[in-house]
């Protein structure tokens, strides 16, 4: 028999090392080697053969059917996996401690379970709740009577026993795979080995027996994901439920999916039923806007291939400390600094000196520079307590020589500011032609184009700026 032998893994990042040390010599952290004895196989390298298929088809009739979807009647959620779960595939989800991740999965098997004739076996293995708290959280949700299968277990063992049948489940959820382990490691549940190896043994059955599985991941302080990053990888499909608890939606991204894009969102709202999608996000995240404000702007934003019109609040004030404060919620702090710079050295508008504020309005975080336009407006009008006119909505990308570019999918921007009742867009030239400055749309929306940040500062600037905002002479 062979002799077993024992590594050293570090839970932090994953890397392997023949012997212990106190510090991880890839990522740094201290006290994280932990062992693991890996028993070798006797015998030399062997097993089974496998024939091997081209990669196009040699006719037409050796084409074999792609797998239909199933979709769960929940659209947001259909959205974001690229219109269904695919047989045989691994989904994480991941997000925060207490942001809806088990309650959108419970209503995801609960749908799909009950979907009439297309209805498809599921199965709920809760690792951190018994059957009765998942049975409670799913009268209250008002899904008491869905035909799920419930199940309470942590052993990887005990899983696989229980799936790995002719006729097993068509869809399996897992909460979580950090409650995960397996017996043949000394490790604890949560740790990189354990997850690791759980995942690897849960993925490898669903891709033989053909079930979608779905596995609740957790996130440490950082935001990021627990675990090996060789977790993401192993996975399909990759999903972050976002939000903050303060507002009562939520939203799913995706930043992983081998079929589908990577780019859409879904949006839902937390209430005392569940999780209910949002038809209409734009409505939602603009429902308590109040015009005739000073530092606030409207911008027309693009979440893969659906518009989402987002408030963005600024304030600017003046800072007793040294070193002024510069807050961003929902934004890019290092593009907050690029336009505040662009700002002073190109339009002359002093903020050195001033503290600033940045807020996306709803919790929803933007990373499209397109949002650069907006921001400039809500910290020029923050600044000189002019505000924004009603009813505009802005959208551009701002050049460090204080140029305004073209964004993509204009027009589909246009028409989500039209059907919410604007009446004026502040955008960048257009090289179309018959899209001149002032040129009404087809339901007329206004188009006032802006060519360089200078012209948005004299559109927000008082008649005579306040010395203090701006300075003597701009270059």
């Amino acid at each position: 028999m062979a002799k077993p032998q024992s590594r050293y893994v570090c839970q932090e990042c994953g890397a392997v090392s023949a012997k212990w040390a106190g510090r991880c010599e890839s990522c740094g952290a201290w006290n994280s080697l932990s062992e693991e004895v890996v028993e070798k196989t006797p015998g030399g390298l062997s097993g089974a053969g496998r024939s091997a298929q081209r990669l196009a088809f040699v006719d037409l009739q050796s084409r074999s059917p792609a797998p239909p979807r199933m979709t769960c009647g929940l659209g947001e959620f259909d959205r974001v996996t690229g219109g269904g779960l695919v047989p045989g595939s691994a989904v994480l989800v991941a997000g925060d401690p207490g942001i809806g991740k088990s309650t959108l999965l419970l209503q995801v098997a609960a749908r799909l379970a009950a979907g009439g004739k297309d209805a498809a076996p599921c199965a709920y293995i809760s690792g951190e709740e018994s059957i009765d708290q998942v049975r409670l959280r799913a009268q209250r949700m008002g899904l008491g009577a869905a035909p799920v299968q419930l199940a309470a277990a942590t052993a990887v063992r005990d899983m696989v026993a229980t799936l790995d049948q002719p006729k097993g489940p068509a869809v399996v959820v897992v909460d979580s795979v950090q409650t995960l382990y397996i017996d043949s490691l000394e490790s604890a549940p949560g740790t990189v080995s354990q997850v690791r190896a759980a995942a690897q043994e849960l993925i490898r059955l669903a891709k033989k027996r053909g079930f979608s599985l779905l596995l609740v991941g957790h996130v440490t302080k950082e935001g990021q994901i627990a675990g090996p990053k060789v977790l993401e990888h192993m996975v399909d499909t990759v999903l972050t439920f976002e939000g903050d608890r303060g507002h009562h939606f939520r939203i799913l991204r995706a930043s992983k999916n081998r079929f589908g894009p990577t780019d859409e969102i879904g949006v839902f709202e937390m209430t005392d039923g569940g999780l209910e999608e949002v038809a209409n996000p734009s409505a939602l995240f603009l429902a308590e806007r109040r015009g005739n404000i000073a530092g606030a702007a409207v911008f027309a934003g693009l979440e893969g291939t659906r518009p989402l019109l987002v408030e963005i609040q600024a304030l600017v004030s003046t800072s007793p400390l040294a070193t002024p404060r510069r807050a961003v919620v929902g934004w890019d702090s290092g593009r907050l600094a690029m336009v505040l710079a662009v700002l002073e050295a190109r339009c002359g508008l002093a903020l050195a000196g001033q503290e600033v504020y940045l807020n996306v309005a709803g919790g929803l975080r933007i990373g499209e520079p397109a949002a650069d336009l907006a921001v400039a407006a809500a910290l020029v009008s923050a600044a000189t307590g002019q505000e924004v006119p009603e009813e505009t909505v802005i959208f551009g990308e701002i050049g460090l020589s204080g140029e305004i570019r073209p964004v993509s999918q204009v027009e589909l921007r246009l028409k989500e500011a039209e059907k919410l009742g604007f009446s004026r867009a502040w955008v960048a030239p257009r090289a179309k032609k018959g899209a001149g400055k002032g040129r009404p749309q087809s339901g007329g929306l206004v188009i006032e184009e802006i060519a360089h940040l200078q012209d948005l500062v004299s559109r927000l600037a008082p008649p005579q700026a306040d010395p203090v905002g701006f300075r003597s002479s701009a270059p």
